[in-house]
């Protein structure tokens, strides 16, 4: 009861907040809905960025990782911080130069408005079906166990034809996506900012107090030092930055598919970067974003060692990796931080998915509703098709969620879905950017041919076969070198008729902040010395 009643306070606390922060803000116009009004500052950016990706499939499905993998599974928090440095430098200011609020649009600026359709509709079929889905899943799961929810329900599951832990879920995923499309559809961009930067302070907080209570239950009476030490002395091998070839990340695909994912994911992911979109000046912008890549380097602390502390605690009990983190919270956590963790957690969850509803909504409403549907619509009209299309998505995410319960590996499973549409989307991006003449036919041709081969090359027999033969990120790696090429080829064979010209549109100041540099060359640096540290070389050689 404690800890369902601190849960219900801290969670009632941060939507009052929320509420009292953005209650004059401009929701009418599609400006200030989708963008929140072009006012986002560097602490609203990063904490948003921050918490839109540090959502349960992260906490719980990157721990549950490293509770198989050890160490090694750090690569997705501080490659990450490589991306970021580069969204600062080079994609940030082109986007915001063209004034877009979607990536999409920015394609349609470059090439033409089919492949501007063509990319909205990938990205909705990849939020509809495979994100939005998995972010309700691994909040429910991460939510079953924190609060032990099945104890919560007592005989009611029997009455209901229903066991315990399936109804725990049904329930926890359908009352997670209705909060969190009441702040994406009637809050807008600016809601969705404030309520992530609040949550993430708590998750931040919540998320080092589970490795300090963890470590010291370890410890016993020897308390937080005497944790780390057995930690260290009983999963020494496991303490390696270098993936082995049975691991999930081999070192070698971390120079080929995982690198692209996280680029894809930090530069070109409508659900992530539209909070750039929404920066007052290019130099807010860069700062937030090089703010949020040091945040991302103590992200192993508690993305990664809470897994590996739940494999010395657990390891003998026969659990999913993905039950580890919910148990470890419910078991060292007393019950008033519990429920203020639990409060931390659903805000993450909403965080996360309100932050793809909304992007969905924006790429419906702005890309197919006002570009195809009915060009000549008011921004009112406009606004209210994108809340309409938004319950829609909500509820198909809600009723998908829950039959993803018998996945062996949630985030290894997003991962691989991520690839069909993270891969072409940014080789079309890269090339758009880079390039000049090359026409619209080639980023078409390289949509439709790299969703279609990299789906064959996953589900397809004989073909599923040779990708497994070559580990699925080398087979993403090779998909987007081929299709660099194809473009690249198609434009030596029928360039455009004239160079792209990029204008400025003048939505945002495009000063570039003077530190952008240097500070991107040190996290840069950072990371090369995190992972020569934390390196073992010798697994390769087994």
């Amino acid at each position: 009861m404690v800890t369902l009643l601190s849960f219900l306070f801290f969670t009632g606390l941060v939507g009052l907040c929320t509420w009292w922060i953005t209650r004059k803000d401009d929701h009418g116009s599609s400006t200030g809905y989708f963008l929140g009004g072009r006012s986002l500052t560097f602490p609203l950016i990063a904490g948003s960025l921050l918490l839109t990706n540090l959502s349960t499939e992260q906490m719980v499905g990157l721990n549950g990782a490293a509770f198989t993998d050890g160490l090694c599974v750090m690569v997705w928090e501080v490659v990450c911080v490589v991306a970021l440095v580069f969204m600062a430098w080079f994609f940030l200011p082109r986007f915001l130069r063209s004034g877009v609020a979607t990536v999409p649009q920015y394609l349609e600026i470059r090439f033409d408005h089919q492949t501007q359709v063509i990319t909205n509709l990938i990205f909705l079929l990849a939020y509809v079906g495979i994100l939005l889905p998995i972010i309700l899943y691994t909040g429910a799961t991460g939510m079953v166990g924190i609060l032990d929810v099945p104890s919560m329900l007592g005989s009611l599951p029997e009455s209901v034809g229903m066991e315990p832990g399936t109804l725990a879920l049904w329930l926890i995923v359908w009352a997670v996506g209705l909060i969190g499309s009441v702040y994406a559809l009637f809050g807008g961009l600016r809601t969705v900012a404030v309520s992530d930067t609040i949550n993430g302070v708590g998750l931040l907080v919540g998320g080092f107090m589970i490795t300090v209570f963890a470590l010291a239950q370890l410890g016993g009476d020897g308390g937080i030092s005497e944790g780390a030490s057995l930690l260290v002395e009983q999963q020494r091998d496991r303490f390696n930055s270098v993936g082995g070839e049975n691991s999930s990340v081999p070192f070698g695909t971390i120079f080929s598919g995982i690198f692209l994912l996280n680029l894809f994911y930090w530069t070109t992911n409508q659900q992530i970067i539209q909070r750039t979109f929404g920066a007052s000046s290019l130099a807010e912008g860069q700062k937030g974003v090089l703010l949020t890549g040091a945040l991302k380097l103590l992200g192993p602390l508690y993305l990664v060692i809470p897994g590996m502390l739940a494999y010395s605690l657990f390891a003998g009990d026969d659990i999913k990796a993905d039950q580890a983190y919910g148990m470890l919270v419910n078991k060292v956590l007393p019950a008033p931080l519990t429920g203020f963790f639990a409060a931390a957690m659903i805000g993450a969850i909403l965080s996360s998915f309100n932050s793809a509803l909304n992007s969905s909504c924006t790429l419906f409403s702005l890309g197919l509703f006002k570009n195809v549907i009915k060009k000549d619509a008011s921004e009112q009209a406009v606004v209210r098709s994108g809340k309409i299309f938004g319950w829609i998505v909500a509820v198909v995410a809600m009723s998908i969620a829950p039959l993803l319960a018998n996945t062996t590996s949630i985030f290894g499973y997003l991962q691989k879905m991520n690839g069909m549409y993270f891969i072409p989307i940014f080789a079309v991006v890269l090339v758009g950017m880079l390039t000049k003449r090359v026409p619209p036919l080639a980023a078409k041709v390289a949509l439709i041919a790299g969703f279609s081969v990299i789906a064959i090359g996953y589900f397809v027999h004989p073909f599923d076969i040779i990708v497994a033969s070559l580990h699925e990120y080398h087979f993403l790696g090779i998909v987007f070198a081929w299709l660099l090429i194809l473009m690249l080829v198609i434009g030596e064979i029928k360039p455009r008729e004239t160079e792209f010209v990029q204008e400025d549109v003048g939505a945002v100041d495009m000063t570039a902040w003077r530190f952008a540099k240097p500070v991107g060359l040190l996290l840069i640096a950072i990371v090369f010395a995190i992972y020569t540290t934390m390196a073992d070389f010798s697994v390769l050689m087994q």
